[in-house]
């Protein structure tokens, strides 16, 4: 520990936090040999009183699913499953191969777990340390990193050790282990030498060494005498992890042949249960007495596990020796692993044994890869295939092994892998479902990468290739190009329009009632022949996406387009078909899709004017994606910073979500930001940067969001006096409006045409407006239309009538949050001669956001679990969660905690049907 007197007081608070009801999680980061290990154990030793649990990733073992979990918790994790929410213990348990049923969805399994650990760390503290981290494998990395972003309150602290930038771990709190100083160095050195040593060869090791701990203990070791007292025959200078291998290797090479070979066999294995490597070593003919000179040497340590002393260690005696002796040790393995009861690592080795073609084992892989698939170990699957493909010696058979390997790799995160495979399956003659399938997996590997018009070229293709295959799923493709072309926007160039024509030309639907059919079909004719054509056939479509009877698969992977194509109809069954992809989405706990299905959600409420609640499912977004690792769509936060219109606020944060929708490639963002700078500026009264913010947004028509907004550019026309501009624009809105016929559509077109008309038309107008939205849940418009026409007649010296809408107007948009419109309507109130204080938004409690959220879900009768689960916080975090908000708000107990919220002016039942 010399030398780290810091990172041993961080690590002392950590345990110190569990110990006292807290958590803590902590990356220890550094390079090979800099003392990471040693810190973990130093933890371990400082740890009374606490129950500590222990993992460390094995690089030959990162293909096998959820098998760090199970190293860290063993039994006592299936154990406290038992009494966790059925969802999670059955995708637990499905992960972990003992029960049949479908993929389980990882952030359910990562709750499980969440939760498992927070009921052992409620009989005592726990202390979770993971050790080489960059090779666990990658289930156990996302469900461990889910968990450790989501400890809050459960006696539990979570220490992971690694080498570079693990992705999964970004969001928690590093340290970087840095070198030793010289002093320390030093130090180091003369603690372990033995005999004197010549004062420049320690200079040299020192400075060789570069602070490295592993470095200063180990180079001495690999000297000799003569080398240590006079520096002759010094080693060329090299890398140091170059160095600390060569030492590792001369220690290694000088045991005996017997020893050294039972080191690679123990270096094959990834479990580190001895009576395995015995066994194994009883196939080779090398007795268990074997392993005394290593351990006499410190390279192992034997207990109830086997350990080597370092992961270079290991790494060494691995790749000693010839390849035929590392597939003899992996035969070894394969016919000492129980094939009942770990078919997968028994594949395994089988796979690492052969060299040649070798169906059998092929086969055997495959069908690990199958088991992997349904644990959910997409990693795993891709890494079985892979080796699969190797050994197989049909060419037809490898090609097919080939494909389904690649989508397992896009799948899981690696798509330069996938190409690589698809190029090796691209080598045998592919039928034509084959190759479609190829192209597939090409397109969504190229738009994992870059999010460019490459995908879309290649969806098209396999779309097209599909045509006479099966002409469901070539109309399936179709949508999914449309998709990805309206995301990408700019981006694609005419990507829309492209998608558009191809799809056009393919075979009709064998049910046209479906509903992506008929999605497909009015997208494709609103983008051919204009929006007043495709919306009929449009809304058919949300009439079959909003049925109850309508396939669940079908709302979760496309309910987003279809409630875009509300959006651009101002359709109410937006809020039909968004409520139920949130409830599909919880139901089935796919966490992944739950920021996508929430936003969607929040576009409506944000049409209703219901921001509170816009807010709260916005904090929701952010709490997903937070225990996720991954970025929260910005549609919503743009929309609801936009609506509130606190400038300062607003101009920051959409800048920096137009400068990452950019990088992103993400075009749809980027003129939605647009659209959304107008809605600020119009509602600030700065008419002529909400035109040009709009006239930027309107541009960009082939990204099909022009319908939604074009009020918006009228207005800010209308009011920096470009009448000729609004007028255009007015056509087309009214062409739509005729097609679509809603009230909210009439009511738009009326308030527009009376920013258009001479004082005999306008009053009508407004008035119309205003019943027509009166009819409607768009609270925001309708009283923006009472603002319009308070404005008009107060400019005509009609004050007192003046007064009455404006009235109307401010009471609506400073209740619904929507303060820049709001301060317009009383700066109109205050030149009609009557004076309204500026609305501020009121200090109603001090809850913090998420306090809010589980006060207002426990308020609607919801169990501890069910708001973990919703929250992704364990039940002990929601249970201290909700102590806090009964000391802040006075109450004792749930039943009060409506009356409550009520009291402080706080909703209670945003979350919807």
């Amino acid at each position: 520990m010399r030398g780290r007197s810091d990172e041993c007081a961080l690590l002392d608070e950590v345990i110190v936090a569990a110990r006292s009801g807290e958590s803590r999680s902590l990356v220890l980061r550094g390079e090979p040999g800099i003392g990471k290990s040693a810190l973990l154990d130093y933890v371990a030793s400082r740890a009374g009183g606490c129950r500590v649990a222990r993992a460390a990733g094995v690089e030959s073992e990162m293909e096998l699913p959820m098998a760090a979990v199970q190293q860290l918790l063993g039994p006592a994790l299936l154990e406290r499953a038992e009494s966790l929410p059925p969802p999670q213990r059955d995708a637990l348990r499905r992960s972990f191969g003992l029960i049949d049923g479908p993929v389980p969805d990882l952030f359910l399994v990562g709750m499980a777990v969440l939760g498992a650990i927070a009921d052992l760390a409620h009989e005592r503290p726990l202390i979770c340390l993971i050790d080489d981290a960059q090779w666990l494998d990658a289930v156990s990395t996302r469900v461990l990193s889910f968990v450790a972003r989501r400890l809050e309150a459960e006696s539990v602290g979570m220490m992971f050790a690694t080498r570079g930038d693990a992705v999964d771990l970004e969001g928690l709190p590093v340290r970087v282990v840095q070198r030793l100083d010289d002093r320390d160095a030093a130090e180091l050195l003369d603690s372990v030498l033995v005999a004197p040593i010549d004062e420049l060869v320690r200079d040299q090791i020192i400075s060789e060494s570069r602070g490295n701990p592993l470095a200063l203990l180990e180079l001495p070791r690999g000297m000799t005498p003569p080398e240590l007292a006079g520096g002759f025959g010094l080693p060329a200078p090299m890398s140091l992890s170059g160095r600390i291998e060569v030492v590792f290797e001369r220690q290694v090479s000088s045991l005996r042949e017997e020893t050294r070979r039972l080191l690679q066999l123990a270096a094959a294995d990834p479990t580190g249960e001895p009576l395995l490597v015995w066994q194994a070593a009883e196939q080779l003919g090398i007795e268990a007495r074997a392993a005394t000179p290593a351990v006499e040497a410190g390279l192992i340590e034997v207990g109830t596990r086997l350990r080597f002393r370092h992961p270079l260690i290991r790494s060494v005696a691995y790749r000693l020796g010839s390849l035929e002796e590392r597939q003899d040790a992996h035969h070894a393995l394969a016919v000492a692993t129980d094939p009942e009861l770990d078919p997968d690592r028994r594949a395994w080795h089988r796979g690492q044994a052969v060299q040649g073609a070798d169906e059998e084992v092929a086969s055997d892989l495959e069908n690990s890869a199958d088991r992997a698939r349904a644990r959910g170990g997409i990693a795993a699957a891709a890494a079985f295939l892979a080796r699969a493909v190797a050994l197989t010696p049909d060419p037809a058979t490898r090609a097919r092994r080939a494909v389904a390997a690649a989508e397992a790799m896009v799948s899981s995160g690696s798509p330069s892998e996938a190409l690589d495979l698809l190029s090796v399956g691209e080598q045998s003659p592919l039928d034509e479902g084959l190759r479609a399938q190829a192209d597939l997996v090409r397109a969504f590997a190229a738009f994992s990468v870059n999010r460019g018009s490459d995908a879309l070229r290649l969806l098209l293709a396999a779309a097209k290739r599909l045509e006479p295959l099966d002409a469901a799923r070539a109309r399936e493709t179709y949508l999914d190009a449309m998709r990805a072309a309206l995301y990408a926007g700019r981006f694609s160039g005419d990507g829309v329009l492209r998608v558009a024509e191809a799809a056009r030309s393919a075979p009709s639907a064998s049910d046209p009632r479906l509903p992506t059919d008929l999605l497909l079909d009015g997208l494709v004719l609103a983008q051919t022949e204009g929006y007043a054509s495709g919306a009929p056939l449009l809304q058919r479509a949300l009439g079959a996406f909003a049925d109850e009877d309508a396939s669940p698969e079908q709302v979760l992977k496309y309910g987003d387009a279809a409630c875009f194509a509300a959006a651009i109809l101002w359709d109410e069954r937006w809020e039909q078909i968004s409520h139920r992809m949130v409830k599909l989405t919880r139901d089935a706990g796919a966490a992944s899709a739950l920021p996508l299905a929430l936003t969607v959600a929040c576009g409506w409420r944000i049409t209703r004017g219901e921001l509170t609640e816009a807010s709260a499912l916005l904090h929701e977004i952010e709490a997903v994606a937070g225990a996720t690792g991954t970025e929260p769509p910005a549609l919503a936060a743009s929309a609801v910073i936009a609506w509130r219109g606190e400038e300062m606020t607003a101009n920051d944060q959409l800048r920096l979500m137009r400068h990452d929708a950019a990088a992103r490639g993400e075009g749809l963002i980027l003129t939605h930001i647009d659209w959304m700078s107008a809605v600020l500026f119009n509602g600030l009264g700065r008419y002529s940067e909400a035109l040009e913010a709009a006239s930027a947004a309107y541009e960009q028509r082939g990204e099909m969001w022009s319908p939604r907004w074009m009020h918006e550019l009228i207005e800010a026309a209308v009011r920096s006096g470009d009448t000729s501009l609004a007028t255009s624009v007015l056509e087309g809105l009214s062409e739509l409006v005729a097609a679509v016929g809603t009230d909210i559509a009439r009511g738009l077109e009326a308030r527009c045409r009376a920013l258009l008309s001479d004082d005999t038309d306008a009053e009508r107008l407004y008035l119309d407006a205003i019943e027509c939205l009166d009819r409607t849940p768009a609270r925001v418009e309708f009283a923006r239309a009472h603002l319009l026409y308070g404005e008009w007649l107060r400019r005509r010296q009609r004050r007192v009538e003046a007064r009455e809408h404006l009235r109307i107007a401010h009471r609506l948009l400073a209740g619904m949050g929507v303060l820049a419109f709001a301060e317009r309507a009383r700066i109109e109130l205050h030149a009609t001669g009557e004076k309204v204080r500026p609305h501020t938004p009121e200090h109603r409690d001090d809850l913090t956001a998420q306090e809010r959220q589980i006060a207002e879900l426990a308020a609607q009768r919801l169990t501890n679990q069910e708001i973990g689960a919703q929250l992704f916080l364990s039940h002990r975090t929601v249970e201290w969660h909700l102590r806090n908000v009964f000391m802040k708000l006075g109450i004792a107990s749930r039943k009060q905690l409506k009356g409550a919220l009520d009291r402080a002016g706080l909703a209670v039942g945003l979350r919807g049907p």
